[in-house]
């Protein structure tokens, strides 16, 4: 069984979030509720994989009492870098040991979910540096940790945003609203994920037997579609499954393909990640750059910081050569994007016009859908 795949998944979900909906309904606390069916996921998933299953628990174990221990340190030595830096690389080492695993060869803490899990680590230990967080409550932390409906692959949440729908009780109305919705994101995830996916599945398998150039750039379009409905489908179940149990987990995709520029596919396209590296990586970046004098020009720091902060996203995917290359094609385009928009006269003059918003997002999908071909590793085959 696998998170939001298969009849099983679905009938068990169905029949644990009867009781949250009675609950809500009946405008009672879904906090002790919504943990306990996060653990009965967690066995039911990994009970076929106890060794996931066990570095998961070590990973839980470890992380609480790195973020734990820093806060101590934090309140008794105050914002020390070296303290800060030293708990960043601790919080971040089990993913990185995680992604080695092609190089080295051995799977350490390989276990579904440690990437976005990661994500939320480090965004409390950043925000105890910055004093934001002066208190870690265990119950809540796993709560939110474990939270299954994003823990295997997102939408991102943070820590003070679930806090505040975790301590919230709604009320009925209020509850029901919410309920309905989350019911209905869930419908048109299966419709994304399990109809729609897989037929762009197909025709991309189809079109991958023939290496003529035509079917070729068919793949690449194929895939960028399949990718999107697969994805935007399970995080669609994943918000939905989240507002049946009183948190209203943010939204991950928001018409991707509308995009009328780079920067604008990034505002919509796994929305929840591009926003915590533009938060936690791309901004942190730039006040480096200032306080350091790296650079002359305000364009000159967003432009190298696009490209650093899209090279760490990569990285983050993998550690291969596609990845890689994607991260850094997506940072290359940003910065562009940043330049030329900063500095064309002509950008300035037509971009209100509808002509010309109609070439940037024709241009813009051409080069949204040549990345996917990049993340794919369609491209370095035929290379090669």
């Amino acid at each position: 069984m696998n998170f939001f795949e298969g009849y099983a998944f679905f009938l068990v979900l169905i029949v644990l979030l009867i009781p949250a909906i009675i609950m809500g309904y009946f405008e009672k606390s879904l906090k002790l509720y919504s943990f306990g069916i996060s653990i009965v996921f967690v066995i039911i998933i990994f009970s076929k994989n106890w060794i996931q299953l066990l570095y998961l628990i070590l990973y839980f174990i470890l992380q609480l009492s790195i973020a734990a221990g820093y806060l101590y340190l934090r309140k008794k030595y105050g914002r020390n870098q070296k303290l800060y830096h030293i708990f960043l690389i601790l919080t971040i080492l089990p993913l990185v040991l995680c992604k080695l695993e092609t190089l080295i060869h051995i799977n350490i803490f390989g276990f579904v979910g440690i990437s976005y899990l990661t994500f939320k680590n480090v965004q409390i230990i950043i925000e105890i540096y910055d004093g934001v967080i002066k208190e870690l409550a265990v119950f809540e932390y796993a709560s939110f940790i474990l939270f299954f409906p994003t823990l295997s692959s997102g939408p991102i949440d943070r820590s003070r945003r679930f806090h505040d729908d975790w301590v919230r009780v709604c009320k009925r109305e209020e509850y029901l609203k919410q309920c309905a919705d989350g019911i209905q994101k869930i419908l048109v995830g299966i419709i994304y994920k399990v109809i729609l996916a897989a037929c762009f599945f197909r025709l991309m398998e189809f079109l991958m037997a023939d290496k003529s150039w035509y079917c070729i750039i068919g793949y690449a379009y194929m895939y960028g579609f399949y990718l999107f409905f697969d994805f935007a489908g399970y995080s669609l179940m994943a918000v939905g499954t989240s507002y049946i149990l009183g948190i209203r987990t943010p939204d991950n995709f928001k018409f991707p393909f509308i995009s009328k520029d780079i920067t604008d596919f990034w505002n919509r396209w796994h929305i929840s990640l591009s926003h915590w590296f533009r938060d936690f990586v791309f901004s942190r970046f730039i006040m480096t750059c200032m306080k350091k004098k790296w650079f002359n020009t305000r364009l000159q720091k967003a432009s190298f910081g696009f490209i650093v902060n899209m090279f760490i996203m990569g990285m983050w995917h993998g550690l291969t050569p596609s990845y890689l290359l994607y991260g850094i094609y997506h940072g290359v385009l940003l910065a562009l994007t940043e330049i030329y928009q900063k500095k064309s006269k002509f950008h300035m003059k037509y971009k209100n016009s509808k002509g010309y918003k109609f070439v940037s997002w024709f241009i813009t999908i051409q080069l949204v859908m040549f990345g996917f071909f990049i993340f794919s590793g369609r491209l370095l085959e035929i290379i090669k």
